[in-house]
Formats: C-alpha cells, sequence, structure tokens
C-alpha cells in the first residue's frame, strides 16, 4: 500500500486579512493571528506532527503544479477567474462572503486545487494506493461564480472535472464530512447523475440555510444529492451510525470509479466553529470504513482533500490517526484529549434522539 501526501509550503503563505473570527474588525478590537479562524497553523501542524513522529516516512510525500486556466474553466466561469486574478493581483480584498484574501491569493488557490487535481489523477492511474491532499485554502463552499466560507476555487470540482477530461474515470462520489454544509460542491454537481455528492454536517451551522435533506438534486442529477443534516452533539457513536446506515449505502449502490472525502476536521470536540463531539478516534474508524467501502466498490480508490478544522492543538491529531489508518503505518501519535473526550459524549437518551433522527432519513430514502 502506498499512500501519498500532498502538500506545498506556499498553500501555508494565505492571509485573511483583518479579521478575527468571523467578521472583520478594526478599530478598538485586535485582529487574531493571521485573521481568519482559517489560519495556517492547523495545516502546518499537521505536516509538523507526521514528521516528528516520523510517519511521514511511511508516506510518499511530494508537490504538485498549480492548476492550469484550463482546469479552473471548466468550474469557474471566466468573468470570476478575471475579477479574482484582477483582485489578487492588486493587492487583495474580498470576492464573496468571508473570503478574504492577501496578494497572490489566485495563485495560491489554483496551488490549492492542483494538489488535489495531482492527488486524484496519481489515485486513477495507479501510482498511488490512496492519496490526501492537504489543500489550502479549502474549496468546498465555492460555488462556481461566489466564493464564501474561506473557499475561493472549488478544489474537488477542478479535480474531479481534470480527471474526466483526461479520460481517467468517469463516475466519482463526494464524501464530505466537514461540519459545514459542501453547499459548493453540492451547487457544481446538483444536476448531473455522473458525480454523487454526500454532506455529512451539523444541521444549519454554515451555510444556515442550505444542506437539507430533502435536496436530492435535479433534473439528470435527481437523487444523486444526499444532505445528512445532524444534531449539535451528535458525538462519536452518532457519526458512525450516520455512516453505516445512510452515507455507506448511498454510495455502495452509486458504485463510483472512486471515492473522495472533503476531508473537515470541524466536527473535532474542541473545534470552534463546530459543536459535534466528535475525536480523533472517530476520524480513525470513519477513514476505515471509507477504505473497506473503497476496497469494496472501486478498488481500494480513496482520495482525501483537506476542508476546514480550526483547532490548532487537536487538528493535528485528528489528521494524523486518518493518514496512519490510509497507509497502514504503524507510527502512532496518541490524542491528547483521549482521556477527557469520551466523557463528554452525550448519553443514552440522546443517542436515541439520534438515532430517530437517523431513522427518520432512512424511511425517506
Amino acid at each position: 500500500m502506498t499512500t501519498g501526501f500532498f502538500w506545498d509550503e506556499r498553500c501555508f503563505w494565505h492571509g485573511g486579512g483583518n479579521y478575527a473570527g468571523m467578521l472583520p474588525v478594526g478599530g478598538l478590537v485586535q485582529p487574531l493571528d493571521g485573521g481568519l479562524p482559517e489560519s495556517p497553523e492547523t495545516k502546518r501542524r499537521l505536516k509538523n506532527l507526521i514528521e516528528v513522529t516520523g510517519l511521514a516516512k511511511d508516506l510518499a510525500m511530494q508537490g504538485a503544479t498549480p492548476a492550469t486556466h484550463e482546469d479552473l474553466l471548466r468550474i469557474h466561469p471566466a468573468h470570476y477567474l478575471d475579477e479574482f486574478k484582477a483582485l489578487s493581483d492588486a493587492g487583495g480584498g474580498e470576492l464573496g462572503r468571508r473570503t478574504p484574501f492577501g496578494p497572490g491569493g489566485y495563485e495560491v488557490a489554483a496551488l490549492s486545487a492542483g494538489l488535489a487535481k495531482a492527488a486524484l489523477a496519481a489515485v486513477l492511474r495507479g501510482e498511488l494506493t490512496n492519496a490526501y491532499s492537504l489543500s489550502r485554502p479549502p474549496g468546498h463552499h465555492c460555488l462556481p461564480d461566489y466564493p464564501n466560507g474561506f473557499c475561493l476555487l472549488n478544489n474537488i470540482g477542478i479535480a474531479i472535472e481534470a480527471a474526466k477530461a483526461a479520460g481517467l474515470a468517469s463516475r466519482f462520489a463526494v464524501l464530505d464530512w466537514d461540519v459545514h454544509h459542501g453547499n459548493g460542491t453540492e451547487a457544481v454537481f446538483y444536476d448531473r447523475a455522473d458525480v454523487l455528492t454526500v454532506s455529512l454536517h451539523q444541521e444549519r451551522n454554515y451555510p444556515m440555510d442550505t444542506g437539507a435533506f430533502t435536496d436530492r438534486g435535479t433534473g439528470a442529477g435527481k437523487g444523486y444529492n444526499l444532505n445528512i443534516p445532524l444534531p449539535p452533539g451528535t458525538g462519536h457513536a452518532g457519526y458512525l451510525a450516520a455512516m453505516e446506515r445512510l452515507a455507506l449505502p448511498a454510495i455502495r449502490d452509486f458504485a463510483p470509479d472512486v471515492l473522495i472525502i472533503a476531508c473537515g476536521f470541524d466536527a473535532a470536540a474542541n473545534d470552534p466553529l463546530g459543536r459535534m463531539l466528535a475525536t480523533a478516534e472517530t476520524f480513525q474508524m470513519m477513514t476505515a470504513q471509507v477504505m473497506a467501502l473503497a476496497g469494496d466498490v472501486c478498488d481500494g480508490k480513496l482520495v482525501m482533500v483537506h476542508e476546514g478544522g480550526y483547532s490548532e492543538t487537536y487538528v493535528p491529531f485528528c489528521g494524523h490517526n486518518v493518514l496512519q489508518e490510509m497507509s497502514g503505518s504503524k507510527v502512532t501519535a496518541p490524542d491528547p484529549f483521549a482521556e477527557v473526550f469520551p466523557l463528554r459524549q452525550p448519553d443514552a437518551r440522546f443517542d436515541a434522539f439520534v438515532d430517530n433522527w437517523l431513522a427518520e432519513m432512512k424511511a425517506v430514502l
């Protein structure tokens, strides 16, 4: 088994400007270091951790070239790319909702998409068993012509369309377990039957007006979009149940050529932008679930593309567990919160509530 890890130092240089938390600030409010919660530190510390533990030696560490203008045009209209590039060249700014960037933001976003593109292509060509793309800025909130939620280009959409254009695959499944709804990826493929999009997210977190279970696609894409909104506090057992009962059966029925995970770690117990109580073990077990499914339906072809996750203390351990599972490595990074977070899991009363919640969705499907 060979697991690729795609990264580039320049992706850590992307900056969000004068933000504190989720809002632009000035005057009497001191901005956070790096501005946005989407700072480089969570990603940089993940890479640092796999190097310190030695897990990096069990991965095929590599970079990639930026996505080309032709790659971007398969998802984003020319007027959007032109406006993005002009603002980037002029020193940066904000195009959409909560998507500030500095000088060179266009080039960094194209590089982030290029990492996802290269990871997917390498797996589909059989050069790697599976792969992880440490993409930054993230992409799953970016619509074709409107960026939002820290996302400037739709990394996964760009990677999929590049793979299709190269004749590497024709059917793709995207499972998004970021705590926020994958509204951008949903929008890109909402009317298509060749890409199944499944989003497992905290209900009405972000965006608050998307992600409903009843949104199933339109036209040829009817039935090829599945939203699984979960109540705040769902926790470890609830996530695994939602995967087993709803997400994985839908992907199995679709039988894709490759499975792509929009891998956000903001469902973790101490994430500032989520309230879902997942742990590093949760992410490792979900990784085991999708690896087993990929082994059954698409010869093990699995690609993870990094999305959200804003706890500098915990994202590295969640990511390390995922990469350890993907690679089959014996190198571990003991969870520093292993004694605390299991004690904060919901009790049987809430488990029964989540069970009923999932049963209602399953009955409709």
